[in-house]
């Protein structure tokens, strides 16, 4: 969404000015064009000099919510007038707002709210015992939880119904995996779902069932996204508008200014991209950060397309579609080239949740209107086969390309998560210039987990971040909240040291060849999703023309101190948050 080219230029009256010595603006962070590192390649290795400074001292002007000018604080004399408005924060680190470019608003809201629970748990009797506190505020209708990962358990068992109707006999109990594919289910969910021993999934879905073909209340993948919209249809609107509200208000207490509402769901209908909300939000003047909507990509486009039409402010748009290859690989359902190491049957090496020539006719039709895509693949086969669609559509369409409200938006097809990697492809996506859209905090989910499932030689070529950046390839940061904490700080420190943020596991960093420096992680977490969201031009760095959307942190994240003690990291808070020159949150 760049500003168009004819623009008059500016007025230098600021009606803010915001002030540091310690501005990180990401303008010498942004990664050179693959063309441009081809070029330059050869002679890298002998180029004598320093990196420049990640922060200095700068004034960011601001008028009419976007940045007029970022100058030495000397100069700033010369765009203030006597109404504007002079913030000085002295040491804070000041730098652009940060930029979601994965969460499932809907989940991450409800899930944050009183309406339900979020736990990991220790064991499956844990997660039981932690949905009582939930029973007591909320006598009636269905329970409901996310988190549980039966792997990070003590014995890493898969659960069963028969716990949960032990606890809740009469009350419909639904708990959502912390991976975001799998549902475990009590007997009363199961006769309100009118799912029976008889019940057939859907493709790329399963209901599970023990040794006598009884339903053991596990349903995963496509079978778990097409009940989730009936359990959650409970929930009124307002109810769920109210979780909305919290949720943007801790956004914004965590310096967070825009995010990518991503479908949760590979069939239409079933994403939870609300819209309905968002606008009512919207129209109530309470959005407090930029949502950009990705809604499932199908064969119709015309959801998408009325959602373009209508929805035309430059805080809530449709800015791409969303669909799903693939899926874990903790539970076997992210698709390989090769069989898993622990296969747990002949050629168990996972499976397509959409069959590739139905991928490939979906993917094909939105880039031939310009619209571009983003697809979940986690497997190194996934990624190859959605790199194969992108490559052709490329050769026929060329680039996506689409206009919101009248400027111009430099979009491009993005693959999310991208897990694991048969090693040439990381030039492709280079060469395609196509997004890397990853989650830093995955990395340390299951420890073990990859060794497990992988073996050694596969793990090499897993979250390869500074490969990306050797290669050329445009990396996004998320969280994929709820599936981990949209908290960006565990982000940051998870790129930067490839170790968890609550157990600083493993020492030294899980593949520690891949950490990334700060500036690089940063860039990731701002340009990079603005790259991912079709919005590069208008967010992402504090320079001329782009939107004010500025976080203010009491640390500077770049300096040496954190360098030589991430723990840091950790302990730095937003203090200001700032939407398009409107001060959304702090004093």
């Amino acid at each position: 969404m760049e500003p168009s080219a004819t623009a008059s230029a500016p007025s230098r009256e600021a009606e803010l000015i915001i002030i540091s010595r310690n501005v990180f603006t990401g303008v010498e962070a942004r990664p050179a064009p693959y063309s441009a590192l081809n070029d330059m390649m050869p002679s890298l290795p002998s180029i004598p000099f320093p990196p420049p400074p990640d922060a200095r001292p700068a004034a960011v002007c601001v008028r009419d919510g976007r940045i007029i000018a970022v100058v030495d604080p000397a100069d700033a004399h010369a765009f203030r007038t006597p109404a504007t408005r002079v913030v000085d924060y002295g040491d804070a680190f000041v730098c652009p707002g940060i930029h979601d470019a994965h969460v499932h608003a809907f989940h991450s809201a409800l899930y944050a709210s009183p309406l339900a629970e979020s736990f990991l748990g220790e064991s499956e009797a844990d997660c039981v015992n932690r949905m009582r506190a939930l029973a007591a505020r909320k006598p009636q209708g269905w329970l409901l939880s996310q988190g549980w990962r039966e792997y990070r358990w003590n014995p890493p068992v898969l659960p069963s119904k028969h716990s949960l109707d032990a606890a809740f006999p009469n009350r419909p109990v639904a708990m959502y995996s912390g991976d975001g594919h799998t549902l475990w289910l009590n007997s009363r969910a199961l006769e309100e779902l009118g799912v029976t021993r008889n019940s057939v999934p859907p493709q790329g879905g399963a209901f599970e069932r023990d040794e006598a073909g009884e339903l053991t209340g596990i349903v995963r993948e496509a079978a778990a996204m097409e009940l989730l919209p009936r359990i959650m249809a409970t929930f009124t609107r307002e109810e769920v508008a109210q979780a909305y509200r919290g949720f943007l208000r801790r956004m914004a207490s965590l310096g967070i200014t825009a995010l990518c509402d991503m479908s949760l769901a590979a069939n239409p209908g079933m994403d939870f991209i609300r819209d309905d909300v968002w606008s009512m939000l919207l129209d109530a003047g309470e959005l407090t950060a930029r949502v950009h909507l990705f809604p499932t990509l199908t064969g119709d486009l015309s959801r998408f397309e009325s959602m373009r039409r209508t929805l035309r402010s430059p805080l809530l748009q449709a800015c791409g579609l969303k669909q799903f290859f693939d899926g874990v690989s903790s539970q076997h359902t992210a698709y390989l080239k090769e069989p898993y190491t622990n296969a747990r049957h002949p050629g168990d090496r996972g499976h397509l949740t959409v069959p590739f020539e139905q991928m490939r006719t979906m993917i094909l039709h939105a880039n031939s209107k310009g619209y571009p895509v983003r697809i979940h693949t986690i497997g190194d086969e996934a990624i190859h086969l959605a790199l194969n669609i992108f490559e052709e559509a490329e050769a026929l369409y060329g680039r996506p390309s689409m206009r919101t409200n009248g400027e111009s938006a430099l979009c491009r097809n993005t693959l999310e998560h991208l897990e694991n990697f048969q090693p040439e492809d990381i030039e492709r996506l280079a060469r395609l210039e196509v997004v890397a859209s990853v989650q830093p905090p995955h990395i340390t989910l299951d420890p073990g987990g990859p060794e497990r499932d992988l073996g050694p030689e596969r793990c090499r070529w897993m979250w390869p971040f500074a490969t990306y950046l050797d290669k050329g390839v445009q990396m996004a940061f998320g969280t994929d909240s709820p599936v981990v904490d949209i908290d960006p700080m565990p982000v940051l420190y998870a790129a930067v040291t490839r170790q968890d943020a609550i157990t600083h596991e493993p020492w030294g960093g899980w593949l520690p060849e891949e950490r990334i420096p700060m500036r690089a992680a940063l860039s990731a977490y701002t340009y990079g999703s603005a790259c991912a969201a079709g919005a590069k031009g208008a967010l992402g760095t504090l320079e001329p023309d782009m939107w004010a959307d500025i976080a203010v942190f009491d640390r500077d994240l770049t300096s040496n101190e954190v360098r030589l003690n991430p723990e840091l990291i950790l302990n730095t808070h937003a203090i200001a948050t700032y939407l398009a020159g409107r001060q959304v949150f702090g004093e």
